[in-house]
């Protein structure tokens, strides 16, 4: 990614914006090209019809990120939810969803790691070795399908080399941070190459529990094993396979009865996850017509969520006066996830000025098993679910003029799902679904690109597993979303600066959203089970810009500048939720045009790379956010924010060392809250707002050496 002076980035927001690639200080002083790899085809981003931002491995490394949370407010319109020890949920344009409990789940925004699908277990989105993260904004009905309605994230590693590289990089932090990075590639033969590459993360994390005196139970316990072959038995062969071990053992324990970062829970919860997962991606160019794409990837996840529900301790009526009686209970989440995908399809070699074509059939099958362990539960809840997707998809550009091209897509999705659990209740839903879109590009006499776009994506209905939801609404339904969308980009001054930007608008049907039932343990008064469930509402709008800029200045200084604007609204949802009815008759509350969850109105970023002298460098950054609902059904709203980030090196030969910070004005950021109920027998259990917080001002240093 590359980067921008505050100066020159703050007269550029006056203009529109677009986003950059900010590479490293020593790189050219020209915009390097930037290939996105999610396409058909490897394409340019400058050549790419739809709105996206691509992160780079020097941005990754300059903000020491350790996950995909901590880059992503870098893309304009994407956000993300916690409820968890990372930030593992994902929304695009206001499109996704911010916890998972009991219900299985259909996520709105895909997670590709090396053409693995780890859609849903975001968790795992750590950075070793990542060459490049790829956001496309909008849906993907003809590249991903069902679970591609909002968008879709791509994260890249790094192939392995011709030549032998090496690199070794240890970093140390704030609250006891330990960081640890290896990567080795190279040749093993003429026709054979390797790239091994681990990371391991520990630290104590940021909340402290008064009632255990600690300050280490929200500790991260972070490891991650990638191990790459790339194979070429011949001019026209290559396989890649891909291993990959992710090993996370972090605790949570994030909410506070006091709303601080300090907690009174005698069972701290933890958030846990052992993934093995693996690809194989086979090219064979079969003539000079056409190449064969075959791609199998499989992945393997246990994971476990577990949370002091009380968030307080035995006695809390005992030292503090309660005008509530209160409970103990501790609520916990095993899953086990397989996945398993099959892609194969049929590329044409066209030049570019030439018809091009793409067939393909997708096969995906995913099986679910939870065991929920519950204090207020007499047994373990007990629930399985699978689901098969079958799909045949095409595509055709086709160019009309000199400057001019059509792109047509479609895809036709069936899916089958298999629902059963403990409680006796079984569910078998089928259904057919079908999304694509219809492109018309022009290619400007400068070079740039102007594009006008129509697509439509669609995500599957599914079953909600509490028995207490009334079954009328124990099955939902699809949600479809057609996207209409403008776009500009195009190079300027001498090709050292590029712009991008996109108009959209999106129309959603029967649109997916969580809501809540209050139960109470025993009898008909409070502490009671919060009881999330999906259902439809009528239909959602929205509509927005994204303009990225990227500059380099002169020899001596980068830039980068981004901005996301988005306005959202329900039309004619009557929203069921307890919180959200009418206290005195009963009756639903009317969210017609009310915002759409996590969605803020606006947010931007600025940023600058400056090269100090042969050796030194320095990097600033500036992201804000504005406020906006945590829910669509209670009122509760994240604070908007301004965040400030800073790096200043040194390099010398092989070695770069860094010292960093992030947050650097120490805001307090709500990354997760909620406003529905209360949960503190001091005050009666009234219901009240609840925060968790985001990191606060963190400061480390970092070396690396080049092997």
């Amino acid at each position: 990614m590359k980067s921008v002076p505050f100066i020159s980035a703050v007269l550029a927001a006056a203009s529109p914006l677009t986003w950059a690639q900010v590479g490293s200080p020593s790189s050219s002083n020209f915009v390097e090209e930037i290939l996105v790899t999610a396409d058909f085809r490897p394409t340019s981003l400058a050549d790419l019809e739809g709105s996206a931002t691509v992160i780079d491995s020097d941005t990754l490394r300059q903000r020491d990120a350790r996950h995909l949370e901590q880059v992503l407010n870098l893309a304009p319109n994407v956000n993300f939810a916690s409820g968890a020890s990372r930030g593992r949920h994902f929304q695009i344009r206001g499109i996704g969803e911010r916890s998972q409990f009991v219900e299985p789940g259909n996520p709105s925004v895909g997670l590709l790691v090396d053409g693995i699908d780890m859609t849903g277990i975001g968790g795992a989105a750590t950075t070793l070795d990542i060459q490049q993260v790829e956001v496309l904004r909008g849906p993907q009905g003809t590249l991903f399908g069902a679970n591609a309605l909002a968008g879709m994230i791509n994260m890249v590693s790094a192939s392995p080399s011709e030549t032998f590289t090496g690199q070794v990089e240890a970093g140390l932090g704030e609250h006891d941070s330990r960081a640890f990075e290896a990567v080795a590639s190279g040749p093993m033969s003429e026709r054979l190459g390797y790239r091994l590459a681990y990371s391991g993360y520990r630290s104590d994390g940021f909340q402290s529990n008064h009632f255990l005196d600690t300050d280490d139970n929200g500790d991260f316990d972070e490891q991650t094993l990638r191990a790459k072959l790339r194979w070429q038995p011949g001019d026209d062969w290559q396989l890649d396979l891909t291993g990959l071990h992710v090993d996370i053992d972090n605790g949570y324990d994030a909410f506070s009865l006091d709303n601080t970062r300090t907690t009174l829970s005698d069972e701290p919860g933890h958030d846990r996850q052992k993934t093995l997962a693996g690809s194989a991606r086979l090219n064979w160019y079969a003539g000079e017509t056409f190449r064969v794409e075959a791609l199998l990837s499989r992945s393997d996840a246990d994971l476990e969520y577990g949370y002091d529900e009380d968030w307080s301790f035995v006695g809390l009526c005992e030292e503090s006066e309660c005008l509530a009686p209160g409970y103990s209970s501790f609520d916990n989440y095993l899953r086990d996830r397989k996945n398993t995908t099959v892609d194969l399809r049929l590329v044409s070699n066209n030049a570019t000025d030439e018809t091009g074509w793409v067939l393909g059939a997708y096969y995906r099958n995913e099986a679910q098993s939870l065991r929920r362990v519950y204090s207020f539960l007499e047994e373990d809840f007990l629930r399985d679910y699978d689901t098969g997707n079958r799909a045949l998809y095409g595509q055709l550009d086709v160019p009309l003029a000199a400057r001019l091209k059509l792109t047509a897509g479609l895809r036709y999705e069936q899916r089958e799902a298999d629902y059963s659990d403990s409680d006796g209740a079984t569910f078998a839903p089928e259904e057919a679904m079908w999304g694509g879109k219809l492109s018309l590009a022009y290619r400007l006499p400068g070079g740039g690109l102007a594009y006008g776009l129509v697509s439509r994506g669609y995500k599957a209905g599914g079953v909600n597993s509490n028995p207490v939801v009334p079954d009328s609404q124990r099955e939902f339904d699809t949600e479809t979303l057609w996207n209409y969308e403008l776009g500009l980009k195009t190079s300027l001054v001498q090709n050292r600066l590029d712009l991008h930007a996109a108009l959209f608008f999106q129309d959603r049907d029967d649109v997916q959203t969580n809501q809540s039932l209050v139960h109470p343990f025993e009898g008909e008064s409070c502490p009671c089970q919060f009881i999330d469930y999906t259902t439809n509402a009528t239909a959602g709008q929205s509509y927005g810009l994204e303009t990225e800029l990227n500059w380099d200045v002169n020899h001596f200084v980068r830039a980068f500048a981004s901005l996301g604007v988005l306005e959202t609204r329900f039309d004619g949802f009557l929203n069921f939720s307890h919180v959200n009815a009418d206290p005195e008759t009963g009756q639903p509350f009317d969210m017609d045009g009310h915002d759409l969850p996590q969605a803020p109105n606006h947010q931007l970023s600025l940023g600058t790379v400056f090269q100090l002298g042969e050796r030194w460098y320095a990097r600033v950054e500036m992201e804000a956010k504005d406020a906006y609902f945590f829910s669509s059904r209670h009122e509760e709203k994240a604070n908007a924010y301004e965040l400030f980030h800073a790096r200043i090196g040194y390099q010398a030969a092989n070695w770069d060392i860094a010292l960093w910070g992030r947050n650097l004005a120490n805001e307090d950021v709500m990354v997760r809250g909620f406003g529905s109920f209360g949960n503190d027998p001091r005050k009666g259990y009234a219901v009240e707002p609840y925060h968790q917080f985001g990191e606060p001002r963190f400061l480390g240093v970092t070396a690396r050496h080049e092997l």
